[in-house]
């Protein structure tokens, strides 16, 4: 079973900063890319940013210079650092690790975090 431990959201005022961390655990189970969603009501979850293993990154265009995502790979553990936050950035935030056992041959599988609340608002 993945596990994860989300934490970070909140409320900020245009303009301000927010980390969002999720450590990914499992027994049994080897991880490798990890990366950010984000949602809004009414709309199709989108990708913010993603990283391999390797520390490789993409990110989407409508945050680009704005969010960085890094990872602990030791400990399965992904942060959103989210700078000059607009109010269009406002969304419930889901972390995701690709995992399958240890020693497994097949697909790794998308698992996903339960959401934080990231709300940018004067």
């Amino acid at each position: 079973q993945v596990q994860f431990v989300e934490s970070g959201g909140g409320l900020v005022q245009p303009g301000g900063s927010l980390r969002l961390s999720c450590a990914a655990s499992g027994s049994g189970y080897s991880f490798y890319d990890m990366g950010w969603y984000r949602q809004t009501p009414g709309k199709q979850r989108e990708l913010v940013a993603g990283i391999t293993n390797g520390g490789t990154t993409i990110y989407a265009d409508s945050v680009k210079g704005r969010f960085t995502i890094s990872r602990d790979t030791a400990t399965n553990t992904v942060f959103l650092q989210m700078n000059s936050l607009k109010p269009e950035d406002t969304a419930v935030y889901y972390c995701t690790a690709d995992a399958r056992r240890t020693g497994s041959v097949y697909t790794p599988l998308k698992y996903w975090g339960q959401g934080t609340q990231g709300t940018v608002s004067s």
